[in-house]
C-alpha cells in the first residue's frame, strides 16, 4: 500500500467507485490506498511477462490476467491488484455478471520496486498465503537477473526458489514450463550479475 488511507468506507462503496476510476486502489479494513505509478522498466518486463504468459497458456485450461484484474483475499478482505494472475481451471469471480474481482487465482507475479518490494514480500504476502488456491507466488527484480520463486508444498508449506542471472530460467510448476530469464528481462538494462562479474 503506497499512500495515506481515506475515510472509512464500505467494500460495496469502494467498489462502486473503483469502477469508474482512472486510478487503481486497493482496499483493506475499510480504507483505500491509492497504487503508485509504473517505471519505464517496470513496463518493459510487463509486456514481455504478458506476451510469455499469452504463449504458454494457449491451449490449456489456463488464463493470465494483467494487472487490471482486480483479487479479493476472502480470508482477510483485501483487494488487490497483481502484476499478473493466473487461474488453472474455471475462474471465480465475486459477481459473475461483471466479472472483474477474482476470487481463485493459482499463480501471483509482482515486479518489485523500491516504493512496494518490502509490501510485497510482507504483509501483502501475508494475505497471499491464505488464499486456497494459490500455488505460487513470483517476486520479479526489476535491476537485476533474480526471480523470488514461492511455491506451496503442503497447505500451510512454501518453499522459495532464487532463480538468478541470465542464463537461469523460471520453472513454473503450475504450467510445467521453464521461461528463460533472457525472455522475461528482453531490452531490460540490467546491471551484471556477480558471476558475469567474475568471470569477466
Amino acid at each position: 500500500m503506497t499512500a495515506q488511507p481515506t475515510i472509512h468506507i464500505t467494500e460495496e462503496a469502494y467498489l462502486q467507485q473503483e469502477r469508474t476510476s482512472t486510478q487503481k486502489h486497493e482496499y483493506f479494513a475499510g480504507r483505500i490506498y491509492a497504487m503508485a505509478g509504473a517505471s519505464e522498466v517496470y513496463n518493459l518486463l510487463a509486456l514481455n511477462i504478458a506476451a510469455l504468459l499469452r504463449a504458454h497458456v494457449r491451449g490449456r485450461p489456463c488464463r493470465a490476467y494483467p494487472s487490471d484484474m482486480r483479487v479479493k483475499i476472502v480470508q482477510t478482505g483485501l483487494y488487490t491488484y497483481p502484476d499478473f494472475t493466473l487461474v488453472c481451471g474455471a475462474s471465480n469471480f465475486l459477481h459473475p455478471d461483471k466479472r472483474d474481482t477474482l476470487l481463485n487465482p493459482t499463480v501471483i507475479i509482482e515486479i518489485l520496486s523500491p516504493s512496494t518490494e518490502r509490501y510485497d514480500r510482507g504483509e501483502k504476502f501475508q494475505h497471499y498465503r491464505t488464499i486456497e488456491t494459490l500455488q505460487e507466488y513470483i517476486l520479479v527484480a526489476q535491476n537485476k537477473y533474480h526471480i523470488e520463486h514461492f511455491m506451496r508444498h503442503e497447505q500451510q508449506e512454501w518453499r522459495l526458489a532464487d532463480v538468478i542471472g541470465s542464463e537461469a530460467s523460471l520453472h513454473l510448476r503450475t504450467l510445467q514450463v521453464s521461461i528463460p530469464l533472457r525472455a522475461i528481462y528482453e531490452d531490460v538494462n540490467v546491471a551484471p550479475s556477480v558471476s558475469t562479474l567474475r568471470d569477466g
